[in-house]
């Protein structure tokens, strides 16, 4: 090298400085970390997005990737991100796009895909082999981009405008959760129900001072998208509080018969994010480790028309609840979630608990509303402007013609205009600009109709934007519909039984109760539904402090009800003669004031039934000691007191004859009145203390004489207080239908009409049959008709108050049947 080579070029001017590592090093981390903190980890707890779901979502807005138009190659979408708006890999936009489109991922999916979007246990096909669109749901975070409700800032290479923040017409934070690693720190959020939400969001905006009491009221817990059951929830109410807890996930496993004479756990539904591939990979390593025993076998019957449905054979000889013990310990059957919700408020990352979650959606949606309604103000009055404008030209149009006519230039037509017609700037130009098919009389009718609606929208929205209360009534009424378009019923249960600990080294999984053994009461509906109301503890307990179910589905009421603690042995009643031994506290709760039969989950979750004939007629009492009484299709009627029956979880409380099965159980005292109606219309009424007590294994006893080819289609008690205002329905039904299907003609009778008879007599007659009826299929008798069920097991729902009698069994005007039907 010449002395030459070490001289700077001509013109330069060399400068060398010295940079401390440590101090660049430190910089450029505190730049990168800052970056992915703002740019790619970490949600927005107003709209709940990351920016690459945020560029998503508006980029395939813009697109007209609407859900009425067809689907586009993923690719494209991809490439249309990565080229506008993200300055990051293809795969990543991707990952993010089908993650987006994974219903066992999000609670709400926001994108519509259409091909091979992964499982649980496999990844997704390439972006060339997929298509996307919007899903409806997504439409409700990006409408109204048009009408200046968020900011818009620059993209990476400031040449395009992108939003800042997209509108979000419901909590998608919450709803859908959000999950990333930045540095330094990371969010983990659980995806919760729309429509539980939404209702903590409109309480929270009517009750500025709501407690997290009062919000858990509506949001109890996680609601995840595959399902399964939450045990334990003190870590939800710490998260909630908090912004940081955890809660454990079970799946939902049933005991069912494989065979025979073999018994199999089948599971439906597994935790948030489990895979069945995983567990039955850990279930065999299990086995062969000796660390689970009693499997035989475990086979995927998985498939898209039934979802999930992994079958694990249990040997002979070992019980099906102890080997589901184990499998909660050593596999992901059950599984833990750590909540940490962290997301970006006002540009930097807080840890938020329910309540701050809740607020700081609220406050975007007010600004969003609040900006949309001074935009459309601010339209409304500028269209107002020109239309005033052209009706002053329209009243003397001939005069507008010869003023433009004689002008030299527009400038000097728009000049004249303003100043004979008092015209602005826009109104001239626009009238300018004005076609002559709009100077007709009929172009002058539409002008004047258009202000006057014009005059109306803006004085609406003055009024609006003049009121807190009135902008937040419009916030809490677009999130009600929205979650009428969107909202789907909870998918997972929440119980407060304790959950096994998975952990090595450790005894038998613990599920004993954490809860206080507190007075509650548990209602079963008609349709199957079952949950508990718990009256608390303290100086306020009671059962009185119930309130009586607030709404309930069509056709559904309380089918029965039982008061008891939560900790208590009770029993189910079959029409198999069957009784099912279960606890109240692993049902889900009720707020006591506020219960809603819909909110319970079907008690075939908690019972293995494996005949689909079998059915729930009655929820008992096993502590006390008052007798079930029993009434059977051919008109056995028996009654047996609860008593050390070796704690079984299920046994037969009633031999039943061959044919023969049970048609109503209660729980009563010997004051009650028995009451057997039968399908040729005789009703017997007889004291239930003419019925002795028998043994479990006993067949009962006569209850009332059938005639030919009848049988029992009723049986059930009247209190002995409630005798006087007790009434009797009976529905009959055409010979021309399937029994139970169409109602033909019905009545109601006082209970009193009917003499009191001896046990095993025949009664007397209730109905007299009208032409084309056979026989009932349909009775009731108690204080006030709710609902009764038909021998097919078809609940009808009766009135709730008073009802029309006729003597003559004439038909009534009273809706019954599965569908709503009237009596004819």
């Amino acid at each position: 090298m010449t002395p030459a080579d070490d001289q700077a070029p001509a013109g330069t001017t060399e400068r060398i400085e010295d940079v401390d590592v440590t101090t660049e090093m430190q910089g450029s981390f505190l730049e990168y970390a800052y970056s992915v903190i703002y740019s790619r980890a970490l949600p927005d707890a107003r709209d709940g997005l990351k920016p690459v779901q945020r560029r998503i979502l508006y980029m395939m807005s813009e697109m007209g990737l609407r859900p009425d138009r067809g689907h586009v190659k993923s690719a494209r979408v991809t490439g249309e991100v990565m080229g506008k708006l993200h300055p990051h890999g293809d795969s990543a936009i991707y990952d993010a796009l089908v993650r987006m489109a994974q219903d066992f991922t999000l609670r709400v999916p926001l994108v519509d895909g259409h091909g091979n979007f992964g499982s649980l246990d496999d990844g997704p096909a390439a972006a060339r082999y997929t298509e996307a669109r919007l899903a409806a749901a997504a439409l409700a975070l990006t409408e109204d981009l048009d009408e200046d409700v968020v900011d818009f800032v620059p993209n990476y290479d400031n040449q395009l405008m992108q939003p800042d923040v997209l509108p979000a017409a419901f909590p998608n934070l919450l709803v859908n959760g959000a999950s990333g690693i930045a540095v330094g720190m990371a969010t983990n959020m659980a995806p919760h129900n729309l429509v539980e939400v939404v209702g903590a969001a409109r309480h929270l905006l009517d009750n500025p001072d709501a407690t997290l009491d009062d919000l858990m009221a509506y949001v109890p817990g996680p609601d995840l998208p595959s399902g399964g059951t939450i045990a334990g929830l003190a870590g939800v109410r710490d998260a909630y509080a908090t912004g940081r807890g955890s809660f454990r996930m079970r799946a939902k496993v049933s005991v069912e018969s494989i065979t025979a004479r073999k018994s199999g756990l089948v599971v439906t539904e597994l935790p948030y994010g489990v895979g069945p591939e995983k567990v039955i990979e850990k279930i065999k390593d299990g086995v062969n480790g000796k660390k689970l025993n009693g499997i035989s076998d475990v086979t995927d019957l998985s498939d898209r028309q039934n979802g999930l449905r992994l079958v694990i054979g249990i040997k002979t000889g070992f019980s099906p609840e102890a080997v589901l013990e184990q499998l909660y310990r050593h596999t992901p059957l059950e599984e833990g979630f750590a909540i940490n919700n962290v997301a970006l408020v006002e540009g930097g990352p807080q840890t938020l608990g329910l309540r701050e979650l809740l607020s700081v959606y609220l406050d975007h949606r007010v600004s969003v509303v609040t900006r949309r309604s001074q935009f459309r103000l601010a339209r409304r009055k500028e269209r107002l402007h020109l239309v005033e404008g052209l009706l002053i030209a329209i009243l003397d149009i001939d005069e507008v013609i010869q003023v433009i006519r004689s002008s030299d230039d527009t400038d000097a037509a728009r000049t004249r205009l303003m100043q004979v017609f008092d015209l602005s700037t826009l109104q001239a130009d626009y009238i300018l600009e004005l076609r002559l098919r709009r100077l007709t009389k009929f172009s002058r009718i539409e002008l004047e109709t258009e202000r006057d609606q014009l005059k109306a929208e803006i004085a609406e929205l003055e009024e609006i934007l003049a009121s807190r209360q009135r902008i937040n009534q419009l916030v809490s009424d677009e999130l009600e519909q929205v979650a009428v378009r969107f909202g789907t019923p909870r998918r997972t249960l929440l119980t407060e039984a304790k959950p096994s600990i998975a952990t090595a080294g450790r005894g038998k999984a613990q599920v004993q109760l954490e809860v206080a053994d507190v007075p509650c009461r548990v209602y079963l509906s008609t349709t199957g539904r079952i949950l508990r109301v718990d009256t608390g503890a303290g100086e306020d307990a009671g059962l009185d402090r119930i309130q009586p179910p607030a709404r309930r589905s069509k056709h559904d009421a309380i089918l029965s009800q039982l008061d008891t603690s939560s900790r208590a042995e009770i029993g189910a009643v079959t029409n198999k003669g069957r009784l099912l031994r279960f606890s109240p506290v692993d049902l889900p709760a009720a707020p006591v004031n506020s219960i809603q039969l819909g909110a319970g989950v079907k008690i075939g979750d908690y019972l293995a039934l494996p005949d689909k004939k079998e059915r729930i007629l009655a929820i008992v009492s096993l502590e006390a000691q008052r007798s079930i009484a029993l009434g059977t299709r051919q008109g056995v009627v028996k009654r047996v007191v609860p008593g050390d029956w070796a704690n079984k979880p299920e046994f037969e409380i009633i031999a039943l004859k061959a044919g023969d099965e049970v048609v109503g159980a209660l729980q009563g005292d010997d004051t009650d009145e028995l009451v057997f109606v039968t399908s040729d219309a005789q009703l017997l009424r007889f004291p239930a203390a003419s019925v002795r007590p028998q043994g479990r294994a006993a067949g009962g006893m006569a209850g009332i004489n059938l005639g030919a080819d009848a049988r029992a289609i009723y049986f059930g008690a009247v209190p002995a207080g409630h005798k006087e205002e007790a009434v009797v329905v009976t529905i009959a039904a055409s010979d021309a239908t399937l029994p139970g299907a169409d109602p033909g003609s019905g009545k109601v009778s006082d209970f009193a009409e009917f003499p009191a008879k001896g046990r095993a007599t025949g009664g007397v007659r209730a109905q007299r049959f009208l032409k084309g009826e056979s026989e009932l299929v349909l009775a009731w008798a108690g204080p006030a008709p709710a609902h009764a069920v038909a021998p097919d097991g078809v609940a009808r729902t009766l009135p709730e108050g008073g009802a029309r009698r006729d003597a003559s069994g004439t038909p009534l005007d009273m809706v019954v049947g599965s569908i709503g039907r009237r009596i004819s």
